[in-house]
Formats: structure tokens, C-alpha cells, sequence
């Protein structure tokens, strides 16, 4: 890791600053004085009688840094935060690669979610305002998702000769990351570089604090979405709403020393080869078999284009989620789970690298995120690609379209939080049991009479619809179909999984005219076990499944994918072909 060019002590690796206190029994952090006066001693939690059995202090070798050298995190004194909005000005820009940022997103989520906290590795994060992009934040009672995205950008010490190296970056490879409500699941998936989509008009903070409008750009690549004219991390996120309908909660991005910093400090990643590899292009020469990479070898094979299968960039999508999945098999490994240095080493590593929108712009959201992340198991986690097509309109084929058909039944899934892996396989059959039995119960609450419409009293929630359809739909109620008492309620408490009525018994015949009106099957309608008062209002909370007022809800997501859908098992080792 490049820690002097951080300002920290010559030859002091930040693990080595991490000793253990024979009288509290804690890890504490080993400062200079002058650290030491600027920032309070922080400690490493205590293990607890089950966790793996504590290891051995660092060498007393390791020299102490010198007085007047920055704590790690490389500052003195009180810390400033670096800014992140386009064109940079005096504040430092990173450059980016998904490769990386996404091992940076899985380290937090994984192994270091208990080392994050600590108040030195702040000062390693850069931070972007994206302008209103997403949602403003994961939530922790909600599905999660993360945008982790990466750029062909050649900055950092020793990525000059990659090629390219004038060049402002682009979206080179995309992750996006769900995280299932139940948190027991989580899909992984990649969004070709070459794909043909549109960009909508995306507004981007400026270096002196004002909003420029960067119009859009429809039929281009999806790799155009960062970095051309300008366009930031939002643009990105707005990007993959549009193309998937999907609501991007945060962002994640770094450079390409992620790569090579992370592999080097778990101690290398495994990968294994069915065939020898010579590529020139990305200088990764291996033989058939078994390695174990980390540093410009570990960067090499997730940029390599020419090595496995047919050379396109879809096949190294497929080596970069092997190399993924090994990477996340080794930071769970008991070895680096119970390695002070390979911890704090990993957090150095990690931080440096990321850039981050403001609502995981701290190790405290960090870690908060790691919070909702620690206890997925790697078999629950599945990496997909979006299904693409050649692009019909090329003689030579060079740039790919969304194949609709496999897409949608994915995409559905995704947006509902169904998982593709095979979790909870008894669970689920008891679901579908309990579900058969409700639909027939819910099927009998359609029998029976209807009220007038004037009658019907309603409050309507946004729980996950197009913005604004809880207004739309109380206009449409109240104006085209004579429902003078609905009455927009604004935004739910907690978004759901698909639209349902709520209502007493004694509201039937309202929910049954309500139904009737604005389509609604069945399913949607929930009654309660007790009659309500008198004028009181039903309650309509629109999901993801609401289109707009008068139209039928799209379809449930399907429970399975089509056979032809790419995948990829995080617990599972594959040899890149």
C-alpha cells in the first residue's frame, strides 16, 4: 500500500500500529504524540469467549513511528473531509474499477465489519454529492441496493502504461447489489459496458457548489454513463433506474490499486485455470492449474479480454465474478479472520480505495452497512448478468441490446426480492402451502356485495409506485370514477413488496367496490380481525407492482429463472475457461 504517499511513518505498515494491551486486553491503536493529542485512543473490541482464540501481539521489532508523523489516515490535527463533485477542484478525485470496488464493498460487508468504526480510517474516504441521485440511503428495514461502479480511468501510482491513460473514464464495468429485506439472500448483478441504453439528463454538483444539467443521450453505451461530459456517479445510478427499474440506494467506486492492494493484503486470492494463459494485452502469463494472485497479477486477470472464452467482454464479466467469489471465500477463511494484520491491512486497503456518495460518507454508515450485510451466507449470494443480445443494427458486431425475454423474468425478481439462489427450500414450500390456502380465502372475499362509490373511503399511500402516483391516483378516483373520500396520504411508513388494500371486516363491501374499480386480484386485499369505527378509511399502499391509476398491476415475480440466465454461486470455485 502507497501509506507514505498518505503522509503516514516510513516504513510502518498500519496493521503494525495495532498492539495489544496486556492490562485491558484490547487492541489499541499506537500513535505519535502529536496524534495522540489531536485524536483519543481508540480500542478494538474485546473477543468474546466463542469468538476464534486471540492472536499474538506484533513483533516488538516494528518500530514506533516517529514524533510529528500523521496518525494513520495520513492527517494531523482535526480532519477535513474530501469532496467529490465533478471537475474535483482541490479536492482529490479517485479513480475507478468495479473489479475493485466491488471487493471494497464485499470487505465491508464481510470481514471488517467490526474494525470499520475506527475514527483514523475516515480520513482515507472520498466523498461525491450526487446531486438527489437514489434514494438518499439504504434503510435497514427495507431490501438494499448498492451500486458498485468502476472506470477504465489510468490514475494511481503505476497504472500509467495500461493504456488510454488521457482518457476522463468510463462506466467499464458495472455491479449492482441487492440485499434481500430478510437480509438471507443477496444477487449480484453486472451490467455489460457495451450495452446500448439511454442516459437520462442528469443534474451534477459543480467544484464551487452550483447544479450543472448535463442533458442525456439515448441509444449509446451504458459505459458512457461516468465521466463523458462530465457526468458523476449519479449519473450512473439514475442510468440503471432507468434501465431496470430498479431504485439505486448508494454507490460505490474505486481505482484500480484496489485491486492489487486488496489481493496483496489478504495473502493472495485462488484461481484456477483449465488452460494456460499468455496474454500480451494484459500481460497475464499462467500456467494450467492452480495460483494464487494478488497485486498486478490479481489486476491482470480481471482486465484480461483475450484469455477465456470468446474474448468478449460478457466472458470476463464471468472471470471477474470467479474472482469475486474466490475473494470473498478468502476474507472468510479462519486465516484471515483471525489476522489483526491481514484486518487491519484489508481497512487500509478498502477505505483508500473508495469513493462514496454522502450517505455512506463515514466508517460509522459503513459499519452500519456492515451490520446488514455480516451474517449472509456466501452460498445465498448469486451473480448474475443482465441477459443481452447482439445489437441487430450492427454488420460488426461490437455493442449488445437487453435480451427482453430472459431480462424481464429477472429483472421482476430482482424488484419483488425473490431470491435466486435455493435458500430457505422447506420455508418456501410452507409458503407455498400457506399461500394456496390464503388465495382461496382471499378469492371468497370478492363474493359479496359492493358499495356505492361515494361511499368508499380511502387513504392512499406511496409504498414503492412511480413517484407521485399516490396523487395521481386520489385525482383519477375522485374525478373519473365519483370516489370523492380517497385522500393521498404521501409516502408509507415502509415500502412493500406489492400493492394491498388493508380493511376491516365491516369494510368489505367498500374494499370489494374499491377492487372492482382500480383492478385489483385478490391478492391485494388484506382484512383485518376486528370491525373498524365508523368513518373510518381503508388503507391503499401502491407497490412496485402499480403502474398508474386504471391500469391492471404488472404480474408477481416469477419464483424461478429461465434455464438460459447466467449464474454464478459465491461459494462455489469454477476454473475460468
Amino acid at each position: 500500500m502507497d501509506a507514505q504517499s498518505r503522509g503516514r511513518a516510513e516504513e510502518i505498515d498500519p496493521a503494525d500500529q495495532w498492539v495489544l494491551n496486556p492490562r485491558t486486553g484490547n487492541y489499541e491503536l499506537r500513535l505519535a504524540d502529536s496524534a495522540a493529542q489531536a485524536r483519543p485512543k481508540v480500542t478494538a473490541p474485546r473477543r468474546s469467549p466463542s469468538a476464534p482464540s486471540t492472536p499474538t501481539a506484533p513483533s516488538p521489532g516494528v518500530p514506533k513511528p516517529r514524533r510529528g508523523d500523521a496518525p494513520p489516515g495520513g492527517r494531523r490535527g482535526g480532519r477535513s473531509r474530501k469532496g467529490g463533485g465533478a471537475g474535483g477542484g482541490g479536492r482529490r478525485k479517485k479513480a475507478l474499477v468495479i473489479t475493485g470496488g466491488t471487493l471494497a464493498f464485499l470487505l465491508v460487508g464481510g470481514s471488517l465489519a467490526a474494525y470499520l468504526y475506527y475514527d483514523h480510517l475516515n480520513g482515507n474516504l472520498s466523498v461525491t454529492d450526487i446531486a438527489g441521485a437514489g434514494t438518499g440511503g439504504f434503510k435497514k428495514d427495507q431490501a438494499i441496493n448498492i451500486l458498485v461502479i468502476g472506470t477504465d480511468k489510468r490514475s494511481g501510482a503505476g497504472n500509467e502504461g495500461y493504456g488510454d491513460k488521457e482518457s476522463v473514464g468510463h462506466a467499464d464495468t458495472t455491479i449492482l447489489f441487492h440485499i434481500a429485506k430478510d437480509r438471507s439472500n443477496a444477487t449480484a448483478l453486472s451490467i455489460p459496458r457495451d450495452l446500448i441504453t439511454n442516459i437520462p439528463d442528469c443534474p451534477t454538483k459543480q467544484p464551487d457548489g452550483t447544479t450543472k444539467a448535463i442533458q442525456g443521450s439515448k441509444g449509446t453505451r451504458f459505459n458512457n454513463s461516468l465521466g463523458q461530459e462530465g457526468r458523476d456517479a449519479g449519473c450512473t445510478m439514475r442510468t440503471v433506474k432507468d434501465l431496470t427499474g430498479i431504485e439505486v440506494d448508494n454507490f460505490m467506486m474505486v481505482d484500480f490499486n484496489a485491486v492489487k492492494n486488496l489481493s496483496t493484503a489478504v495473502g493472495g486470492v485462488p484461481v484456477c485455470l483449465e488452460k494456460a494463459v499468455d496474454d500480451k494485452d494484459s500481460k497475464l502469463k499462467l500456467s494450467q492449474g492452480e495460483h494464487r494472485l494478488q497485486g498486478e497479477e490479481a489486476l491482470a486477470f480481471v482486465r484480461t479480454r483475450h484469455a477465456f472464452g470468446n474474448e468478449s467482454d460478457l466472458d470476463r464479466i464471468k472471470t471477474q465474478q470467479q474472482f469475486l467469489g474466490s475473494m470473498m471465500r478468502e476474507m472468510k477463511s479462519k486465516e484471515t479472520l483471525t489476522s489483526p494484520k491481514k484486518f487491519f491491512s484489508l481497512a487500509e486497503a478498502a477505505t483508500k480505495s473508495l469513493t462514496v456518495d454522502q450517505g455512506l460518507g463515514s466508517i460509522n454508515k459503513l459499519t452500519d452497512l456492515a451490520g446488514e450485510l455480516k451474517d449472509i451466507d456466501l452460498k445465498n449470494i448469486t451473480f448474475t448478468t443482465l441477459p443481452v443480445l447482439d445489437n441487430p443494427a450492427e454488420k460488426v458486431k461490437a455493442t449488445v441490446v437487453v435480451n427482453q425475454a430472459l431480462a424481464d423474468p429477472l429483472l421482476q425478481m430482482i424488484r419483488g426480492d425473490v431470491s435466486l439462489t435455493e435458500v430457505e427450500k422447506k420455508e418456501q414450500a410452507a409458503k407455498e402451502a400457506a399461500d394456496a390456502d390464503s388465495k382461496a380465502k382471499q378469492d371468497a372475499l370478492l363474493q359479496g356485495n359492493r358499495a356505492p362509490a361515494t361511499d368508499v373511503r380511502v387513504n392512499i399511500y406511496n409504498g414503492g409506485g412511480p413517484k407521485g402516483s399516490a396523487s395521481t391516483t386520489v385525482n383519477w378516483l375522485q374525478n373519473s370514477k365519483g370516489v370523492p373520500r380517497s385522500s393521498n396520504v404521501g409516502n408509507a411508513p415502509t415500502k412493500v413488496g406489492a400493492t394491498q388494500l388493508e380493511f376491516a371486516p365491516n369494510q368489505a363491501d367498500q374494499a370489494r367496490a374499491l377492487a372492482d374499480i382500480m383492478g385489483l386480484p385478490a391478492t391485494a386485499l388484506k382484512m383485518g380481525t376486528t370491525d373498524a369505527a365508523a368513518k373510518t378509511a381503508m388503507k391503499l399502499t401502491l407497490g412496485p407492482d402499480f403502474q398508474q391509476a386504471g391500469a391492471p398491476l404488472a404480474p408477481a415475480a416469477p419464483q424461478q429463472l429461465p434455464e438460459d440466465v447466467q449464474q454464478a454461486q459465491a461459494d462455489k470455485a469454477v476454473c475460468a475457461k
